[in-house]
Parts: structure tokens; C-alpha cells; sequence
């Protein structure tokens, strides 16, 4: 049994009927508002096209999250070039990661207003300027403005189009389908990083940066191609949906997220370091740890979001799933060795993946009108986004404080992703009540 929560009684649909004053058709006594989709069309829930929306997606993600994903290793880099405090350095992929959801609000309106190919193609161009502005900046500032500014909107732009796409063409599927777009994030994620890395002994950090751009401007010219919108575009209507957050289950979605993703980057930010610093890993074997950390994320995906939509439900999985990583961050606390190292990474990466893996499903479920899924999306990941901007350096900070000791960092990131856990259950606990069973 699925739980869909009340929402007013208007559907889109394109008859003689009387509309709202937003445009929307409104339904005489008797009807059932339980489905947008049974007025409009039905998603094919699987096919050729759909599945390629699926591998379209899937290839922005490997830029829109894959490659914040490499900044453990700039982060090494410009450490020992720059010769500047662990926090200061975060705040480059702090804005990066901030401006890229904190920009999902303005991409997912638009997405929704049919702005689809236009959307990813400018955000593509900020992100391949901003990339082959930071292989030319000579300082900090520059590279601030070039890779945290400039890439990160262009990231944040051209991230929402394919969700909205992809969730228009799926419904009984739809966690699935969208777990295994997320893949992608794990494969930009081990991409882009190795491109950076192992390329900069061999031609420099400045073509090394390039040839990351020259892969952008390939996934982006692929994606757009194949992208192809069905939903009818809705022009009409605000930026941002206020009314949602009077929403109980909506509100402490937002608040739950808010809390996930300001530990999230803690670790993907500073596993690497910590292996040098702490157990003494030579600079190239601690970005291996990043890799296989990424790496591990990619197959733990489709398989949570098959979970999900086969017995638990979206937004169960991501509770459960949450509670895990926080653990393994604790876990963490524990480990002095370089075994013990390369064991964390695995089972860590398969714990954030399986985490990511089910945030865009687990907030869809709570989405009645498919037309509004860019808009409400982008609103959590605006507000997600001012978490990304403190959550790392943060964690930079309690180090630096601590005199280069991670213990504290990793106790408070255990601890708020824990905290996180518990609000997604509230939220849970908000939609459906005491019942245990439900599958949402």
C-alpha cells in the first residue's frame, strides 16, 4: 500500500472543464484526485526512450555530482601549493557544492516550464568555463571565482532537467529509475578524480584540468542529444511553491536534508586526508581511497532503489539507510591502519551511496503533480545547498582547533547524520501516522 498525501482536489489534463485560477482543470464531485496521471498520459514505465532518459541522466550526474566528487584531490593539491589552512581551502568546494543546489530552485522551475536542452546547455558552458578559467588561475581568489563560483552554477543549473524528464517517463519503477541515473554521480566520481590525478604528474595540473573539461563539454553534447521531454510545460506559476512548506511530512523532508547533507561531504572531503595525515599514506594511495570510496557507490544505487520500490518504499530505505552511514562515520573513529583504512572505504562507500541513492525517489513520493517535481526538488536543494556551504568547513575548523585530531569532526558528523535519520522518520511518522507497515 502506498501513501499519497492530500493535496487540492485540481489535476492537469487538457478538456472543456472549468479551470483554476493557476490553470488547472478542476475536478467535479466524485473524481479522484489520487493520480495526475490518469488524466494526462501514463509513463511507459520502461521502454528504449525511457531507459535512455534514464542513461541521459545518468550522464549529467556524472557531471552535476561527479565532479564536486573530485574535489578531495584539488583539495590535496592546492594545500601543498597554496600553503593555506585545511578550512580555507574547503570553502573552494563548499561554494562549489552550495551553488549547485542552491541554484536548483530557478533550473527546476524551468525545467518545469519546458526549458529543458536550453537549461543544460548554459549550465554546461558554466561549467566548462569555470573549468578551463581555474587550469589558468594563478591564486586562491581566482580559483574561488573560477572553479567554486562559475562551475558550481553551472553545475546546480543543468542538474534538475533530467530528473524532471525521467520522472515524467516512470512510475511503479520510478526509485529505480532514478537510482540508477544516480549511478552516474559515482562514475563521474571516480572519473573525474582519476583524470585530475593521475594526469598531473604526467602533463600538469593546468591540462590535467583541461582534459576534465574536455570530457564535460563529450557527456553534455551526448546528454543533450538524447534528452527528450514529454511532460506539456507548465509556464505558469511561481518560482518557489510556499504553500508546500505548510506541508508537515514536506517540512521536516526539508529539514531532514538539511541536516544530511551538512555532514555529508565531511567525509568524501577529508577521507584522503585523514589517510595521509593520520596513517601516513603517500599522497597518491590516499587518493586511491577516494576512488574506491566513489567506485563502491556505484552499484549499491539501483540495487537500494530496487529495494525500494520492490517491498520498502522510498523514504523507508532512505531512513534506514541514513542511520547506516551515520554509524560508519563513528565507526570510522576506530580506524589506525592502512587494512582498516581500505575496509572503511569500501563499506563507506557503499553506505553513501546507498543514502544518495534514494534522495531523489524518497522526495518524488511525496510529489503528487509530476509538473511540479523540478520546482519542489529544487527547493529542498536550495536549502540543502546553505548546509553544503557550512558543513566542510566545519569540519575543517573542529580539526584545525583540535591540533589536526579528526576524532571531534567525526563525532559531530556521526551525530548529525543520525539526527538526520531521526527527522526523515518524523516526516515519515508526519505522512502516514502509527502505521508501521505502510510502504512509502
Amino acid at each position: 500500500m502506498a501513501f499519497e498525501l492530500d493535496v487540492e482536489k485540481t489535476v492537469p489534463v487538457s478538456d472543456d472543464r472549468p479551470v483554476t485560477s493557476s490553470g488547472e482543470v478542476s475536478l467535479t464531485e466524485g473524481e479522484d484526485a489520487a493520480s495526475p496521471y490518469d488524466y494526462e498520459f501514463q509513463p511507459p514505465d520502461g521502454g528504449l526512450v525511457a531507459w535512455s532518459q534514464v542513461f541521459a541522466g545518468a550522464l549529467v550526474n556524472m557531471m552535476a555530482w561527479g565532479y564536486p566528487s573530485a574535489f578531495g584531490v584539488y583539495q590535496l593539491y592546492y594545500r601543498d601549493t597554496l600553503k593555506i589552512p585545511e578550512a580555507q581551502v574547503s570553502w573552494i568546494g563548499s561554494l562549489q557544492v552550495f551553488l549547485a543546489f542552491v541554484t536548483c530552485t530557478l533550473s527546476g522551475r524551468l525545467a518545469d516550464a519546458g526549458y529543458i536542452k536550453s537549461t543544460i546547455g548554459a549550465g554546461s558552458c558554466l561549467v566548462v568555463l569555470g573549468t578551463f578559467m581555474t587550469s589558468i588561475a594563478p591564486g586562491y581568489w581566482q580559483i574561488l571565482l573560477a572553479q567554486g563560483l562559475c562551475t558550481g552554477l553551472g553545475l546546480g543549473i543543468m542538474f534538475m532537467p533530467p530528473l524532471t524528464v525521467i520522472n515524467s517517463y516512470f512510475r511503479e519503477q520510478r526509485s529505480y529509475a532514478l537510482a540508477i541515473s544516480a549511478m552516474g554521480t559515482g562514475l563521474g566520481s571516480v572519473v573525474f578524480p582519476s583524470t585530475i590525478q593521475y594526469l598531473i604528474p604526467r602533463v600538469g595540473f593546468p591540462w590535467a584540468v583541461r582534459c576534465a573539461g574536455f570530457i564535460a563539454i563529450f557527456i553534455s553534447v551526448v546528454a543533450i542529444t538524447i534528452l527528450r521531454p514529454q511532460l506539456k510545460p507548465r509556464k505558469s506559476g511561481p518560482l518557489i511553491e510556499w504553500d508546500a512548506f505548510r506541508e508537515g511530512p514536506y517540512f521536516l523532508y526539508t529539514l531532514a536534508a538539511f541536516l544530511f547533507f551538512l555532514a555529508l561531504y565531511f567525509g568524501l572531503f577529508y577521507i584522503n586526508a585523514y589517510a595521509r595525515n593520520i596513517i601516513h599514506f603517500s599522497t597518491t594511495d590516499s587518493v586511491q581511497l577516494l576512488l574506491i570510496t566513489n567506485g563502491m557507490s556505484v552499484p549499491i544505487r539501483p540495487f537500494v532503489g530496487f529495494v525500494a520500490d520492490r517491498w520498502i518504499g522510498p523514504i523507508n530505505t532512505y531512513i534506514i539507510a541514513t542511520l547506516i552511514l551515520g554509524v560508519m562515520v563513528f565507526l570510522w573513529i576506530g580506524v589506525d591502519s592502512r587494512t582498516g583504512m581500505y575496509v572503511f572505504a569500501v563499506f563507506f562507500g557503499l553506505a553513501n551511496g546507498a543514502a544518495q541513492g534514494v534522495f531523489g525517489g524518497s522526495l518524488a513520493s511525496l510529489t503528487k503533480d509530476p509538473r511540479k517535481m523540478g520546482t519542489r526538488f529544487g527547493m529542498v536543494c536550495t536549502i540543502v545547498g546553505c548546509a553544503t556551504l557550512a558543513g566542510p568547513p566545519t569540519a575543517g575548523a573542529i580539526i584545525d582547533r583540535s591540533g589536526g585530531r579528526y576524532i571531534w569532526a567525526q563525532v559531530w558528523a556521526g551525530l548529525v547524520i543520525c539526527l538526520a535519520s531521526l527527522t526523515f522518520a518524523a516526516a515519515r511518522l508526519s505522512a502516514t501516522g502509527l502505521r508501521w507497515k505502510i510502504k512509502i
